[in-house]
């Protein structure tokens, strides 16, 4: 790799720090990519805004053309769009624009129904999480204890006011020993 058949040394370590960075900077065995200014490291491409040839809100003039490639018909109608506007029909004019464009601004601004898809996802999930909670509370709990049943609730009420539990300010206090019912 490094000692095999170049002239660059087998060990970094045996050149000084500002010659190495200097052979990485000239494009030696390291090289890290060449900054131009056509675009990327990478070389001739082109910075992605302007890779694609479709007009978007936010950059509506691409610097190529829809289409690239025009049959006959095509070409001998961008040879008449050198000549006065005022002789071409209203046809024409659209045709010449769709070679250069994809779409119109009205286009481009048009609701996509886009949300439907997304809705329909959510309610699915919702549906799904609501079968596997469904399915977890009859297969996977267990059965609910015995004390939260009305008649044991009733019951340890029962017990609570014959005990007479709390009587200054709690449950005690509302109850009418003597009517046995609460008191208005």
């Amino acid at each position: 790799m490094w000692g095999q058949n170049s002239s660059i040394p087998s060990c970094p370590q045996m050149l000084p720090k500002a010659a190495w960075s200097l052979l990485l900077r000239k494009g030696g065995r390291g090289r890290r990519g060449m900054h131009s200014s056509e675009g990327t490291a990478r070389g001739g491409g082109k910075t992605p805004p302007y890779t694609n040839c479709y007009a978007q809100r936010h950059y509506p003039m691409p610097e190529e053309p829809f289409c690239t490639e025009l049959n006959a018909e095509q070409q001998a109608l961008k040879e008449k769009e050198k000549g006065s506007w005022t002789l071409l029909t209203h046809a024409e004019k659209v045709a010449l624009y769709r070679l250069q464009f994809n779409e119109t601004f009205a286009e481009m601004n048009r609701r996509s129904n886009e949300w439907k898809t997304v809705m329909g996802y959510v309610f699915f999930f919702f549906g799904f999480a609501a079968l596997v909670i469904w399915w977890q509370r009859v297969y996977m709990f267990p059965p609910k204890p015995i004390t939260l049943t009305d008649e044991w609730k009733a019951k340890q009420l029962q017990r609570m006011l014959d005990m007479k539990v709390n009587p200054v300010q709690g449950l005690a206090s509302r109850w009418d020993y003597e009517k046995k019912q609460w008191k208005k």
